[in-house]
Formats: structure tokens, C-alpha cells, sequence
């Protein structure tokens, strides 16, 4: 039999994609060790971790005076005290400075040490630069977010003698992937600001203050822009009322902090039944109980769609000016 030969086309483009492969599995594996062995990992994990411990003694008490309910651990999550948050609540709120943390000076700090251009006259593509700096940020989240989630169920199992059901554990699951889109989200935000800017100082001032607004005063801003353009004051105001919360609702849902706090609630709490204003019509005939796992997971899918969208938005801003960039000059 005659063996069939390798065109010279072939086989170049199956060697461009061997070195292609090779020199993204390399950058990669260099890139998540530098992030696993860094102080600033250790930094934000120590804080996320601390914020856990201090919201898991409250839920803890709060759970035992209260007796629990149907699905205990996940009252783990959403269960805080008189002075200290929820689990949940300090993710959305302090999730977003671990992708910051992870992605402010991912270019340029080689730019400015000088080592982006002898990165560059290695023989592998531009592209995997980008990507693995992104993709080794995110799998250091993953590492973060799902260690910190065994460790409130490991407490919990510890505390409450008593295993998690199966959809406990499911809503748990669909909640930590949750976070880590989350928290992924910043960090492609995060890496676009250091492509655009050459000291990494005011790349993580951009990114802190995109954060601050979004999870702070968003809602402020949200809720004068509909009661300027709805006003709910005097007679006109009782029309007005609708309009109002949903222009309100819509402006909010720009913030990812709220998308991600709507969606978290949803997964995390079976008895919330919808999302958005329900009517006294709908209501009629509808039997009080606890949400499906799969019925809360059609309600927050929109959600976790805008979330995968705005992350790869920020991503997809951060490869196009990188490539776009002179770097050898």
C-alpha cells in the first residue's frame, strides 16, 4: 500500500497549531504558578476568607436559635447576623477586588519591567499572550471561589452533624459558578485597563472606581433617573408607579453587583418564586411552596447569559486593544 503523503500546506499549518498549543500551555501553566504562589492570592484570600469565617459564626447562631429550615445549608449562604453580613453578600461585594487584585498589571507590568518584548519575539502567536494571562486569572478564581465554598459546606457538615441534600447541592454548585463568572468579569475588566494604561496604579484606580460605582451608588443614580422621568408624587404619581419600577429595575440590572445579588438570591432562597413585579392576577390559583432547582435555575438564566456576555464584552475589548498596540517601539 502506498502511504499518502503530507502536503507541505498540511503539515505547516498542523506545526502552527502544535507551536500555537505548545506556547499557550506554557504561558498558561507560567502565569497561574506566578498567581498561586503571589502574596496578593494569598492577600485576597485571607481577606475573602476571613469575611467567611466571621459571616459562617453569624449564620451559625442565627441558624441554631432559629431552629433551620427545609434546606439548611443553604441558610449557610444567605444567613448573616444583627452585625455582620451573609456568605453571599460579602462575594458580591468583595468578589469583584479578587479579579481586580488578579488583573491590574497583567501587561502593563511586563511593559514596564520590559519583558512583553522579549515575551513577543518568542516563537509563539501574539493572541496567546492575552489569552493565557486571562484564562490563568480565571482559573485562579475558580481555585479561590470553589475552596471557599467546600470550606462553608465543611463547616457545616462539622457544625450541623447532617449531609446536604442533593438539590442543596446543585444550588450550591450553580451559586459558586455563578461567583466565579462573577468575579471573572472584573478581571477581564481589569486587564483591559492595563492595556490601555502603562502604570498599573491608575489601571487598579479605573477598575476600583467602575466597582464602587457599580455596587454602590448605581442604584442612587438608577432610582433619580426613574423618579425624574416617572415622578410618583400626587395623583399622576399612582399611573406612574409601574413605569417606575421597571425603568428602575432595568437601569439597576446594568450593574453586574445587582445581576449577580438577584441572580444569588434566586438560587440560593427556593421560596422566591419570581423575579420583577407579580400582579394579583397572576398570584390567583398559584400553590405556596418551595421552587424546583430547575425552575429557579430558568429564572436566573438570563442572568448568568448577561453576566457571560459582559465578561466576554470586557475580555473581547482587552485582545482587540492588545493587538491593536505597538510593542516592540
Amino acid at each position: 500500500m502506498l502511504a499518502r503523503k503530507t502536503a507541505p500546506e498540511d503539515s505547516a499549518s498542523s506545526g502552527g497549531e502544535k507551536k500555537y498549543e505548545s506556547g499557550m500551555a506554557a504561558l498558561f501553566r507560567k502565569e497561574l504558578s506566578d498567581h498561586l504562589n503571589s502574596r496578593r492570592f494569598y492577600l485576597m484570600f485571607a481577606l475573602l476568607l476571613l469575611a467567611t469565617t466571621a459571616s459562617l459564626a453569624g449564620g451559625i447562631s442565627s441558624i441554631v436559635s432559629s431552629g433551620g429550615g427545609d434546606y439548611v445549608y443553604l441558610e449557610l449562604f444567605t444567613t448573616g447576623s444583627a452585625y455582620i453580613y451573609s456568605f453571599a453578600t460579602f462575594l458580591a461585594f468583595l468578589g469583584p477586588l479578587a479579579g481586580i487584585a488578579l488583573g491590574f498589571d497583567a501587561v502593563n507590568n511586563e511593559r514596564s519591567l520590559g519583558t512583553l518584548n522579549r515575551l513577543v519575539s518568542q516563537p509563539i502567536y501574539r493572541d496567546s499572550i492575552i489569552n493565557a494571562k486571562f484564562l490563568a486569572g480565571f482559573a485562579a478564581l475558580g481555585v479561590m471561589i470553589f475552596a471557599l465554598g467546600l470550606y462553608v459546606c465543611g463547616v457545616g457538615i462539622i457544625t450541623l452533624g447532617l449531609p446536604p441534600q442533593a438539590e442543596e447541592i446543585f444550588r450550591i454548585l450553580t451559586f459558586l459558578l455563578l461567583t466565579w463568572v462573577y468575579t471573572a468579569f472584573w478581571l477581564g475588566l481589569s486587564i483591559l485597563f492595563s492595556v490601555l494604561y502603562r502604570h498599573a496604579a491608575t489601571a487598579a484606580l479605573c477598575a476600583i472606581a467602575i466597582w464602587l460605582f457599580l455596587s454602590l451608588f448605581m442604584s442612587l443614580v438608577a432610582g433619580g433617573v426613574a423618579n425624574l422621568l416617572y415622578p410618583t408624587d400626587g395623583i399622576q404619581g399612582f399611573f406612574n408607579t409601574m413605569s417606575n419600577y421597571q425603568l428602575n429595575l432595568a437601569l439597576n440590572r446594568i450593574s453586574p453587583y445587582y445581576l449577580f445579588s438577584e441572580a444569588a438570591t434566586t438560587i440560593l432562597s427556593p421560596s422566591v418564586r419570581s423575579i420583577g413585579v407579580v400582579t394579583t392576577s397572576q398570584l390567583t390559583g398559584a400553590v405556596a411552596g418551595y421552587l424546583p432547582f430547575g425552575q429557579s435555575l430558568l429564572l436566573i438564566w438570563p442572568h448568568l447569559v448577561g453576566m457571560i456576555a459582559l465578561t466576554m464584552a470586557a475580555f473581547a475589548c482587552a485582545y482587540i486593544s492588545f493587538m491593536r498596540q505597538e510593542i516592540r517601539a
